[in-house]
């Protein structure tokens, strides 16, 4: 059963970008309608699991990071495509044992530096440096802004991390988390997004409501519950499955046919996440959606 939590979960997700490229809304409008759709039914799930305010606003202050970071994701789909944006996303995990060794003396294995210049080399082809045919109409700023996302969802996972060991329940930290990108995106919508709709129109809505159901509640919660009770390996490969899953979904309904190079700079990101994640607990790496 946990194992096909994981595996619904996983697949979840991996429509996330998609529900976003079909709604045509601007990012902030996205995320902001795909939390707040999702908080009344994270607030009923978690309503018989209370939580400790130390906890609590932990679980906020992450979903505040979580919240540039699906801005900044939300914008790189846009500029480089749903698939690519994903697997720029996924990075997420070298920057979790970046931040893990600097600001918790968490020491990575050795091939973590090995394995580095290899990712590296993947994000440069994708942004389609010195490459003519690159896909996307700004390849370069959309993988910066990829990237700028990976990096705060590493900041995320790491309080995230914080915050499982105070014991609490995964529904009541993700009805936390959610009000805090909730709140950051209704700033940034505010504030730096011209494109921000606070009015729902149709059909875009109806993408919205599908986004916020299926990927911010259904999907992340059979994540949240399934992975800790997996194997490091099962669960790692697993979670592969969504930014493969996106590359294949954007191919089909929408066409995106990154260049040769990009294709190669997809590859090595792949096996850079493989080779630094397949002995770390899932628990630190959850998927990207």
């Amino acid at each position: 059963m946990k194992l096909l939590l994981a595996v619904l979960g996983a697949l979840g997700i991996s429509f996330a970008a998609i529900f976003f490229r079909l709604s045509g809304v601007s990012p902030s409008t996205a995320v902001f309608f795909r939390t707040l759709y999702a908080l009344p039914v994270l607030f009923w799930l978690a309503r018989a699991h209370p939580t400790t305010p130390h906890i609590r606003w932990l679980s906020l202050f992450g979903g505040l990071l979580f919240g540039v970071d699906l801005l900044c994701w939300h914008a790189a789909i846009e500029r480089i495509g749903a698939g690519l944006a994903t697997v720029m996303a996924n990075t997420q995990v070298i920057w979790v044992g970046l931040g893990a060794w600097l600001l918790q003396r968490e020491r990575p294995p050795t091939r973590y530096l090995a394995v580095l210049p290899v990712l590296l080399g993947g994000v440069a082809l994708l942004a389609g440096l010195g490459d003519r045919h690159a896909f996307g109409r700004d390849p370069l700023v959309g993988t910066a802004l990829g990237l700028a996302g990976a990096v705060t969802y590493a900041a995320y996972l790491l309080v995230h991390r914080k915050a499982c060991r105070g014991n609490s329940f995964p529904i009541a930290q993700l009805r936390d988390a959610t009000i805090g990108i909730c709140v950051m995106s209704l700033l940034a919508g505010l504030l730096l997004d011209p494109g921000f709709a606070p009015v729902p129109t149709w059909p875009a809505h109806g993408w919205l409501l599908v986004l916020a159901l299926v990927v911010q509640v259904l999907a992340w919660l059979a994540l949240s519950v399934a992975l800790p009770q997996l194997g490091a390996v099962q669960g790692s490969t697993i979670l592969l499955l969504q930014p493969t899953g996106t590359l294949i979904w954007a191919g089909l309904l929408f066409s995106e046919a990154p260049s040769q190079r990009q294709w190669l700079g997809a590859v090595l990101v792949f096996l850079g996440v493989i080779a630094v994640q397949w002995p770390r607990s899932p628990a630190v790496s959850a998927g990207k959606g």
